[in-house]
């Protein structure tokens, strides 16, 4: 049957497909989906890690039971992952085990760019690239069978574009696969240095033997052109780009299989024309190759390192006329992200931007605080930075910002990769306040569910960690919980807690406004009688809020009414549309 899919959704229907039985993940856009839409199917388990290292541990885990396995993440969770990920390479697999990382040329909703191509060469782990949905469900199901014919976990490597754009796919039934039987193999399987050492030379033939595979498998094809003049060597997205700017013209060699790159298959290519060219996104990885090759090769003399590419890039590059598009006339306004209306950590954000705190700051949607008018965030690194981070500010400059200096992170991010710093706060005691930003749920890639909110990823009930609880027992004897929305109780705590001689945290606690489940007060109203168009309510930054003709208004089809503006409005013009009823 054909249906039209999204890249991910597609991925996680060839998983299906394949006999997935286990899967386990942390969501990261953009690879959330794949375990989302994965979820839908009763045949297979799905979880919400607490973080991606977690996820691979999980997925290792069934995989030496005999179950097919599966963990997903974006590319800077791949990161979290590498430790148990380059000891796996070592030892193998017993069933099939897939890795999906999507990377994010762009940064549309990451910190970075990094090329997880990378990371398959380093730790000799074989990558698969599908250029569209159909081949990302295609793939998933062939990354099964190199797992296991090889015995090595396989990365199915998305991207933003691949993830998150639709095309047809051919859809078929699920395969009955059944479970292989475990057998105690302390060589294979315990990696203390004796056995170690033996695994490495297999792991070196097995590259050998996948780069031989690499020669000769479809995956990796060659598409003949009419003009030998130029011939093109991409993948995944870039493969895409490349069609449509130049259609038939140039002979192309479409790369399925990333790594190990096949050699021979390479060179003959290179052969049969004048001008070799890589098109490809991120770091000249295929590029690189070609030169170890011996290749006269051009890339990234023609093609930037960063960003996305694009079909107008492309035809820029190789000298082919740009199709023009209509002309719009002018140019269209930037729209900068901000935190939505009634975002539970505005109140806080603006507390800490009114004591002229130092903020260090932590991945998720309330890093949308360092942007102006509250501007507070003064560092955001990776996941769990804020925690460790804060220790070692204050431990270096001492008192001068101990009673200046807070960190914040979410709730799930917390969960993720901040209760070690939390713990190396407590253990070697620096005087520093954390504050948890608890929204009840994992905001940033989309609502999903984590180990403080009491349900797993179908929704239902699961085992939930109590936040305070958690702190007093790493051992923090000042831990306390806070209303957001309450401005003054939350300057109160931020005073308090700074001006303690001992480490503390602040528990800021509002479910997202955005939850399905979250009841909103009527929308508030301005008396235009009363302002006086002081703009003291523009300080919070809510899109809900706007000033015209000198008087502040307010967009009822935005606000939830949760009276943080009003709290700053020195004349109460600010009034409840209930009683308008």
């Amino acid at each position: 049957m054909k249906k039209l899919m999204l890249g991910n959704a597609a991925a996680a229907r060839g998983l299906y497909e394949a006999g997935c039985a286990v899967v386990s993940s942390y969501p990261g856009t953009p690879s959330t989906e794949i375990t989302e839409e994965l979820a839908k199917y009763d045949e297979v388990y799905c979880e919400w890690a607490p973080n991606e290292k977690v996820a691979m541990e999980v997925a290792f885990g069934a995989s030496l039971a005999g179950k097919r396995s599966f963990c997903g993440m974006k590319h800077v969770g791949l990161n979290v992952a590498a430790d148990p990920l380059f000891t796996i390479s070592y030892t193998g697999v017993n069933a099939g085990m897939v890795i999906a990382v999507a990377d994010d040329a762009g940064m549309h909703s990451s910190q970075n760019e990094q090329d997880s191509r990378h990371y398959a060469r380093a730790s000799k782990v074989p990558m698969l690239e599908p250029s569209d949905a159909g081949e990302a469900l295609a793939f998933a199901k062939k990354a099964y069978e190199i797992s296991e014919q090889f015995d090595t976990p396989v990365f199915l490597k998305m991207c933003t574009r691949i993830a998150h754009s639709q095309s047809a796919v051919e859809t078929s039934p699920r395969a009955d696969v059944p479970a292989k039987p475990y057998e105690k193999n302390i060589g294979k399987y315990v990696m203390m240095p004796g056995n170690a050492i033996r695994r490495h030379p297999i792991v070196e033939e097995r590259t050998r033997k996948l780069t031989e595979f690499a020669e000769s498998s479809d995956l990796n094809r060659i598409e003949p052109g009419s003009d030998g003049s130029i011939g093109i060597i991409t993948s995944s997205t870039s493969y895409q780009y490349v069609k449509e700017a130049c259609g038939d013209r140039y002979p192309v060699l479409k790369l399925g299989m990333i790594w190990p790159l096949p050699e021979k298959k390479i060179r003959d290519f290179a052969a049969q024309v004048q001008r070799l060219i890589v098109v490809e996104e991120l770091d000249p990885f295929i590029e690189n190759h070609c030169r170890v090759l011996g290749l006269a090769v051009e890339g990234k003399s023609l093609f930037p390192p960063l960003g996305e590419l694009s079909q107008n890039i492309v035809r820029d590059k190789l000298g082919i006329p740009r199709q023009q598009g209509p002309d719009l006339g002018e140019q269209v306004p930037a729209r900068p992200p901000v935190m939505c209306a009634g975002c539970p950590h505005r109140g806080l954000f603006y507390t800490l931007n009114r004591n002229k705190c130092t903020v260090l700051g932590d991945i998720g949607c309330y890093t949308l605080g360092a942007v102006a008018p509250l501007a507070a965030i003064e560092m955001t690194a990776c996941m769990g930075a804020s925690v460790s981070a804060i220790h070692g500010f204050n431990k270096a400059r001492g008192a001068e910002s101990e009673h200046k200096t807070v960190a914040v992170i979410g709730d799930s991010t917390f969960m993720h990769s901040g209760m070690t710093g939390l713990a190396n706060i407590a253990y070697n005691q620096s005087n520093s306040t954390v504050i948890i930003l608890d929204n009840s749920i994992t905001g940033m890639t989309g609502h999903q569910q984590n180990p403080t909110t009491g349900y797993n990823i179908k929704g239902d009930p699961a085992g939930k960690i109590d936040l305070e609880s958690l702190c007093r027992a790493m051992g923090f004897a000042r831990v306390r919980v806070v209303d957001p929305y309450d401005l003054d109780a939350c300057d109160k705590a931020v005073k308090e807690e700074l001006a303690a001689e001992e480490p503390s945290v602040i528990i800021s606690r509002r479910p997202c406004a955005l939850l399905k489940y979250v009841k909103h007060k009527p929308p508030l109203r301005v008396d235009p009688d009363k302002c006086v168009g002081c703009k003291s309510c523009m300080r919070i930054g809510c899109p809900a809020i706007s000033v015209k003709d000198g008087k502040a208004r307010v967009d009822e089809t935005l606000c939830v009414g949760c009276g943080v503006c009003s709290q700053l409005c020195r004349v109460d013009a600010f009034e409840s549309t209930a009683k308008e009823a």
